[in-house]
């Protein structure tokens, strides 16, 4: 399959939407650039910040669009379209409601489900034939919250959703070396594949193979 040459994350610009659920996507990115020593800059033609970082023994371009959410595709097609990066060469990480956080997942194409980043991107490309890597932070009414969905996405998550979401951050990084290589079915199933809660143990219960039966 097609290598990843491009990845974009997605949030929006200023330090009051800094650690808002909705920035998610420029956490990824940020940490991507720390493991790679290659921070982004400002590349007005480019409308965002840009760098170009060694992973893995691999090149790629990473993106934070300067623009907000809503006019995100405006960053990515600009350097898409200068590189000759096809659709199914790039990778947008993105926020997620319908996934917890402490969850991500990633597919190939899609709709938008709402989300105004990836509407803007998918217009912009004309294609919705791109990756997404989609980082959970979990929906009001999943988190028994009692507020809107515009102005949960734009507020900070709570201490105990941002240690879930920044763990899953983490081990999502671990996909990018089978992303760079074009092994992407081997990246979702890395992502996918979560490990096994251990069973809780009750009074009574005997350690080993006598516990399971």
């Amino acid at each position: 399959m097609t290598a990843i040459r491009l990845i974009a994350g997605l949030g929006n610009i200023g330090p009051e939407y800094e650690h808002t659920r909705h920035n998610a996507g420029f956490w990824f990115v940020d940490a991507l650039a720390r493991q790679a020593g290659a921070w982004p800059s400002r590349e007005s033609k480019f409308h965002g910040d840009v760098a170009k970082a060694s992973l893995h023994g691999a090149q790629c371009w990473l993106l934070k669009p300067g623009t907000f959410m809503n006019r995100s595709g405006r960053a990515v097609a600009a350097l898409a379209n200068f590189y000759r990066i096809a659709p199914a060469e790039i990778l947008i990480v993105h926020d997620e409601l319908d996934l917890l956080p402490g969850q991500s997942k990633m597919k190939l194409g899609g709709g938008h489900a709402g989300h105004n980043g990836l509407k803007d991107i998918q217009a912009a490309l004309g294609s919705p034939m791109f990756w997404r890597l989609r980082l959970g932070i979990g929906h009001p009414r999943t988190l028994n919250l009692d507020q809107a969905v515009h102005d949960f996405v734009l507020h900070p998550p709570r201490r105990e959703e941002l240690q879930l979401i920044e763990t899953e951050l983490q081990r999502s990084m671990a996909i990018i070396p089978d992303c760079l290589a074009g092994r992407m079915e081997a990246a979702m199933l890395k992502l996918h594949t979560r490990p096994r809660e251990p069973r809780p143990q009750h009074e009574g219960d005997q350690p080993g193979p006598a516990a399971s039966r």
